[in-house]
């Protein structure tokens, strides 16, 4: 990939820029085989996962600066001044046409930008996310509700002139520190979710819900997830950190050969929601869909968490933690629960490593990289485990799995 910005020095965010793409994929590679191999020296690796080099984020996450009618979009520099970069070619194109239309947009509006040196100002970041139908939802940030007003009497016109738009909504961080955005969230269209269907699966984001940025991969990463339950097919799936759904609605998809229930669990509640909601539309369009659910709680309070509120002889469970991994109290939860199988999808190789140390019943069977992020070293891998022979244990119930 070639970059303006990064060849004049403006940006340096993609450390890998220059890098020939198939060398990034064999470093990363190396970097998941020698990290894994003291935990998981039989895993079989299957080939990587690749991306588009450029084009393929189907988020922007952009900081405003500059001043009211010479607004910058992009990032800021070492002394916190703007540095506009509305033609990164790391977005989708459909974004990469947006974001300059968009930056117009907030001129004509008059929204004053933050200035982080000066701690004034009101438009703090502009957070962008692309459906596969090429559907938008346009999130301001801003520092109060100050200019609440005037973006609600600009709306109209701000639609017309964005006809891709399809949900905004205002995200207020009212503090000075380098928090992207804040707890509170004002949706000022009528429509408040974006559609983002995935290999056929319906799945839904609110404004503050988390998905990978990577469309693509995210696809293959659950279509991975989706043969691999195909093959040791487990009667329940216990989805852990399931966010939106995405693991749980694609193994519950599953023609002919679908878990005959999914269990999600998820600490955020605006995600419980879309998922339930995906849910339901799943199972309209798919009537060979298993008996998918969802419940709100904390994936890591094992008191929580009884297998047998699941029933079946044989199940599974998915984990997608953030990069801190499970911990050890989940590895042990999961070590003594007698689940045949687990899916581990991580985007630290070294928290996964750790946490293998603490899943001592199981053997590592596949492993695969699913290259999220081109141009950078992060990575997103995923393994899937068996639970080795003989070593079958029970974890205690306490009644089920609580609301």
């Amino acid at each position: 990939m070639q970059c303006d910005y990064f060849d004049a020095g403006r940006c340096r965010s993609c450390a890998l820029m220059g890098v020939p793409y198939a060398v990034q994929l064999a470093e990363k590679l190396e970097r998941c085989q020698r990290a894994l191999a003291p935990v998981a020296p039989h895993v079989t690796w299957l080939e990587p996962f690749a991306s588009r080099e450029s084009a393929f984020r189907n988020k922007a996450k952009l900081v405003v600066g500059g001043r009211t009618g010479a607004v910058t979009v992009g990032i800021l520099d070492p002394e916190s001044n703007g540095v506009d970069l509305r033609a990164c070619g790391l977005h989708e194109e459909p974004l990469q046409r947006l974001i300059p239309r968009l930056a117009d947009a907030v001129d004509a509006i008059g929204l004053e930008p933050y200035d982080v040196k000066a701690r004034r100002g009101e438009l703090k970041h502009l957070i962008l996310t692309l459906s596969p139908a090429g559907d938008v939802m346009l999130r301001f940030v801003l520092r109060s509700k100050r200019h609440l007003a005037l973006l609600e009497s600009r709306l109209p016109r701000l639609l017309q002139h964005l006809s891709e738009v399809r949900v905004v909504s205002v995200n207020l961080q009212p503090e000075h520190k380098a928090v992207l955005e804040g707890d509170t969230e004002i949706v000022l269209t009528e429509q408040g979710l974006l559609e983002m269907p995935v290999n056929d699966v319906p799945l839904n984001l609110r404004p503050n819900s988390f998905f990978q940025t990577n469309t693509a991969v995210a696809a293959g990463l659950y279509r991975q997830a989706r043969d691999w339950a195909h093959e040791v097919r487990p009667d329940a799936v216990l989805d852990l950190y399931c966010g939106v759904g995405g693991f749980a609605l694609h193994l519950a998809d599953g023609v002919g050969s679908a878990p005959d229930r999914v269990l999600g669990i998820e600490v955020s509640a605006e995600a419980v929601r879309s998922a339930e909601l995906s849910a339901e539309r799943l199972r309209a369009a798919s009537p060979t869909a298993g008996d998918v659910r969802f419940r709100v709680g904390d994936a890591t309070d094992v008191s929580a968490l009884d297998p047998a509120a699941l029933g079946g002889a044989g199940w599974m469970v998915v984990v997608n933690p953030p990069r801190r991994g499970i911990g050890p109290e989940l590895a042990a939860w999961i070590e003594r629960s007698g689940a045949d199988h687990v899916v581990y999808s991580s985007c630290n190789v070294d928290s996964l490593a750790r946490d293998l140390v603490g899943l001592p019943s199981y053997a590592a069977r596949r492993a695969r990289l699913f290259d999220m992020f081109p141009q950078a070293s992060h990575h997103e891998v995923m393994v899937l485990l068996e639970r080795q022979r003989g070593t079958t244990t029970t974890a205690s119930a306490d009644g089920g799995l609580h609301r």
